[in-house]
């Protein structure tokens, strides 16, 4: 009877082992089991030497343990650190690898290959200069999915940046290694339509999401381009970032030629060839040495997507006014106080001149004098008008620092959600939301990603409003509760849809969600678009192909 019985037991363990091993064409994976999910961490979806297009996993041979987070991309220092970044350079606790093309897939314990549950995609921040697939812990929402009855699985990929991923220049652009980081992220797109259904996801309804510059990746995407990406997903989440007016490729030569110069590889016959080449540790000083978000050039980063006529095919805003984008629906928002934090390496700009050099030489260096006039007037020196909003005269961290912020937030976050939506809402379904949280909780109020805390809850006695509205949205495409009330969803509020005639946003404040106007300083960032555009137009279009939206 005891062997009977030790079999059966034996028999019960082996049953449970096997709902964490899943098997792909390439290799068989074993997960870790966490609370109520099976984690499946850094398994391999491509593989790429230093400026190569990535292709597909090596095979591997015998079960393979994803129990354990393994390395985040090359990432850049920053010069001047405002405050400890976890997945910066700077966080002693990452190891770095330029072979980094792994992503963490989380599901429900009971999910198996049958289970086509919905699926979130998600692309991690950081400027296209630092970041790790741990910066945004979609865990919690995952595990909230199956208390509400809406499961769920989540893919988060890492993808090159700094100059591992997007290196510019012509030397790039006739290899055709242009935008290497969203190629990544097309290439795990492309194993989620493929591998996903193995871990209990269905490929057909797949949402993606990301943050700051993955927000910006995630928008591209949903553009016609050569590659296809906005086929391969559904619907997109887009928190503190949206299709922007991004430089053509060959803008990008002088930092190719710094990093030429400065490893020696000027009188090579291949320097491309020679860059690749170069031992990582030399080559990574020398990233360093260019300009970072907290370098004097603040947001007009060096190493960002450009127009290369394949996977960015024209000026986003022309694109977005030409209606070259998918149809598919969409959530974007931002925070109060989105510009802030990328001001405080600018705190030696203290007089309206330098404000308007700055603004012209850094930003509009093709604007007209009365542009960058009309912009200081737009955004005037008054403290009260200023970022971080509604704080008086408070937050005063130099004599230029709000208006500085509140203009930097508008053109790089706040005024292309705005285009976006005036763009995208009257032929497809968008909402919007807006956090002012946050506001009392440091000099920098509501700051850049601070809404992450709303979507994203850490514990069960959290506040799950927009975290319900999210699940909600990742399974029938529209974040208000189920109308039938078959799921429960912590979201009350009916949330509107963005309309050019009535744009509103959802607004979460420390005390309340409530449904805001979304129209303030709409005639400032009007006129930031409207020049934007106007310097677009002026460039000619750069895509080779204008491929119509059939989504």
């Amino acid at each position: 009877m005891l062997p009977l019985l030790l079999s059966g037991a034996l028999a019960i363990v082996s049953c449970v082992a096997s709902t964490h091993i899943v098997s792909l064409p390439y290799g068989t994976f074993r997960g870790v089991p966490q609370g109520n999910l099976t984690e499946f961490r850094s398994v391999p979806f491509a593989q790429a030497g230093r400026f190569e297009l990535p292709r597909a996993p090596r095979h591997l041979h015998g079960i393979q343990n994803a129990t354990v987070y393994g390395a985040s991309c090359p990432q850049q220092t920053f010069s001047a650190l405002p405050v400890e970044l976890p997945g910066s350079d700077n966080d002693p606790q990452l190891t770095i690898s330029e072979d980094c093309l792994t992503l963490d897939v989380y599901r429900p314990i009971t999910a198996n290959h049958k289970s086509k549950l919905p699926v979130l995609v998600w692309i991690f921040g950081g400027g296209f200069e630092t970041g790790n697939t741990r910066d945004t812990d979609v865990k919690p929402v995952v595990e909230r999915a199956i208390v509400t009855g809406q499961s769920v699985v989540s893919v988060v990929m890492n993808y090159r940046f700094t100059a591992f991923g997007f290196l510019a220049g012509k030397e790039v652009a006739r290899a055709g290694i242009s935008n290497l980081g969203l190629r990544d992220q097309i290439f795990a797109l492309k194993w989620v339509q493929e591998h996903v259904a193995a871990f209990g996801g269905d490929p057909s309804r797949v949402v993606l999401g990301g943050v700051s510059a993955g927000a910006i990746s995630a928008s591209l995407l949903m553009l016609d381009n050569l590659e296809g990406s906005n086929k391969l997903f559904h619907g997109a989440i887009l928190e503190a970032g949206s299709p922007g007016s991004e430089p053509s490729v060959l803008d990008g030569q002088d930092q190719y030629n710094f990093l030429v110069s400065a490893n020696n590889c000027s009188h090579a016959h291949d320097t491309l060839e020679c860059l690749r080449n170069v031992p990582f540790d030399a080559f990574m000083t020398t990233v360093n040495e260019t300009p970072d978000l907290f370098s004097n050039k603040s947001l007009n980063t060096a190493w960002r997507p450009r127009v290369d006529g394949d996977v960015i095919l024209a000026n986003p805003l022309l694109m977005l006014q030409r209606g070259l984008f998918s149809k598919m629906p969409f959530l974007t928002g931002d925070s109060d106080d989105e510009g802030t934090i990328f001001t405080l390496a600018l705190l030696n700009i203290t007089t309206n001149s330098e404000f308007l050099n700055y603004v012209h030489a850094n930003y509009f260096p093709a604007a007209t004098e009365d542009q960058i006039a009309k912009m200081g007037h737009l955004y005037p020196n008054d403290p009260k008008k200023g970022s971080p909003f509604g704080t008086g005269t408070n937050n005063q961290l130099s004599p230029q620092f709000k208006r500085l912020a509140s203009f930097q937030g508008d053109l790089i976050f706040v005024a292309p959600r705005r285009f976006f939506l005036e763009h995208a809402s009257s032929r497809q379904n968008t909402w919007s939301w807006l956090s002012t949280a946050f506001k009392n909780s440091s000099e920098l109020g509501s700051v850049h990603t601070s809404d992450d805390a709303i979507l994203f809850p850490k514990t069960p006695d959290s506040d799950w409003t927009a975290a319900d509205a999210l699940i909600n949205f990742i399974n029938t495409l529209n974040p208000n509760r189920p109308a039938d009330g078959s799921h429960h969803s912590a979201l009350e509020v009916p949330w509107s849809k963005w309309h050019k005639k009535e744009p509103v946003s959802l607004t979460f404040s420390d005390t309340k969600v409530s449904v805001t106007a979304d129209d303030f300083r709409a005639e400032s960032m009007g006129y930031l678009n409207e020049v934007l555009l106007e310097e677009a137009e002026g460039e000619g279009v750069v895509c080779l192909v204008i491929v119509a939206s059939s989504v």
